[in-house]
C-alpha cells in the first residue's frame, strides 16, 4: 500500500466498524495487537501523513454500529436512523451537495487565513477542568476543508469535517484538561478523562471508566503521552447539535474543538514535507505510531490566541468563533 501510495494511487477508506467489537477482550492484548498493527502499517500511513497523495474517509453505517448509536431501536430502524444522520453530518441535505460543500470549504478556508495571518505562538483554553496553555510549534500552518495534495490534486480527506487544525508544539504544553464528551477505543468507551501536562507531556491522567485502556495508550511509545494535532471546531456544528454520540471519531471529533495523541501532520508545519523527522521534530512536530483525537470543547470553554509578544486575542468564546 505505501508503494502504490508513493506512485499516485489514491486512497478511499470507508469506516463503519462495531465500535465494541472488542469490549469483552483483555484489554492488554488489544493494546500489543494495535501496537503490532500501527508498526506494520507506518510504511502506508507515512505518505497518508505527508499528504503526499490524494486520500479520503467516508463513513457507511453497519448494523453493528447502528445497534451501538441507538440500542433501544429495532435493528433495521436504528441503521436507518444511522444513514440519515450520517448524510446530515456530511452535509449532503439539499438540492446540491457539491454546492454545499465548496461554500462550507470556503467558509473554513476563511477560518484559516484569519489563524494564518495572527501567527499565533500559543493558544490559551479555559473551562470547567480545564486551564490549558498550548504552544504551537515553530512555522505551523492553519489547515482546514479541501486541499491540493503534494500531488496537486484537491481533495477532501474527512467528510465530514468541520474543523480547522494545526501542529501544536510537542514540547510545550502546560497545565489540565477535561474531555468534554466520550471516547470510543478498541472497544472501550474511556469516559471523563482529565489529565495534566507538564513540558508536553501527559505526567498525570485519569477517566471515570477505561481509564487502564487510555493509560495504556499514553505508553505506546515515547510519543503517545504528547499530542500531534490540535482542531477547532464551533459548538454549533451539525453533528455538536444532533446530540448524537457515533462512537466514530470521524464523527464525534467534529463536534467539538480536539486535541490529538501522537503523531503530527508534516503538511501542517511550514515546508513540513520536505523536513526528515528530525528536523521536524525540532520545530515541535511530534513523533509516534499513533493518532487518537478527544474532544475537550463546548459551549463553557473559551479559547484566547497568545501572539509572540504576549498579548491576547479572543479565538472562541462559549465555544464559538469570536472573530
Amino acid at each position: 500500500m505505501g508503494k502504490a501510495y508513493r506512485e499516485g494511487a489514491a486512497r478511499m477508506a470507508i469506516t463503519g466498524d462495531d465500535p465494541m467489537l472488542l469490549a469483552e477482550a483483555d484489554p492488554a492484548k488489544v493494546a500489543r495487537a494495535s501496537k503490532a498493527t500501527s508498526i506494520a502499517r507506518k510504511p502506508a500511513m507515512e505518505p497518508i501523513v505527508g499528504f503526499m497523495t490524494n486520500w479520503n474517509i467516508v463513513a457507511y453505517p453497519t448494523k453493528a454500529w447502528a445497534r451501538q448509536v441507538f440500542p433501544d431501536m429495532e435493528e433495521g430502524a436504528a441503521q436507518a436512523k444511522l444513514m440519515d444522520a450520517v448524510f446530515e453530518a456530511s452535509r449532503l441535505g439539499g438540492g446540491d451537495p457539491v454546492q454545499n460543500w465548496a461554500d462550507h470549504t470556503a467558509e473554513l478556508k476563511k477560518r484559516v487565513n484569519w489563524l494564518n495571518e495572527q501567527g499565533f505562538d500559543a493558544l490559551h483554553y479555559t473551562g470547567p477542568g480545564t486551564d490549558l496553555r498550548l504552544g504551537l510549534a515553530e512555522g505551523h500552518i492553519w489547515k482546514g476543508g479541501a486541499s491540493p495534495a503534494l500531488n496537486g490534486i484537491v481533495c477532501q480527506p474527512n467528510i465530514p469535517t468541520e474543523e480547522v487544525f494545526t501542529c501544536p508544539h510537542a514540547y510545550k504544553v502546560d497545565g489540565t484538561v477535561s474531555a468534554t464528551k466520550p471516547l470510543a477505543h478498541q472497544g472501550t468507551v474511556i469516559r471523563d478523562i482529565s489529565v495534566r501536562f507538564e513540558a508536553g507531556r501527559i505526567v498525570e491522567a485519569s477517566a471515570s471508566t477505561g481509564e487502564a485502556v487510555f493509560k495504556d495508550l499514553l505508553n505506546v511509545d515515547d510519543g503517545s503521552s504528547r499530542i500531534g494535532e490540535v482542531a477547532l471546531v464551533p459548538h454549533s456544528s451539525p453533528i455538536s447539535q444532533s446530540g448524537v454520540l457515533f462512537f466514530n471519531t470521524l464523527f464525534d471529533e467534529n463536534a467539538s474543538c480536539h486535541i490529538a495523541l501522537g503523531q503530527s501532520y508534516a503538511d501542517t508545519v511550514e515546508g513540513g514535507s520536505d523536513l526528515s523527522p528530525e528536523e521536524l521534530k525540532q520545530k515541535g512536530a511530534n513523533q509516534s505510531l499513533i493518532h487518537v483525537d478527544w474532544m475537550m470543547g463546548s459551549d463553557a470553554v473559551d479559547i484566547d490566541g497568545i501572539s509572540k509578544t504576549g498579548e491576547t486575542v479572543p479565538v472562541m468564546r462559549k465555544g464559538e468563533w469570536a472573530f
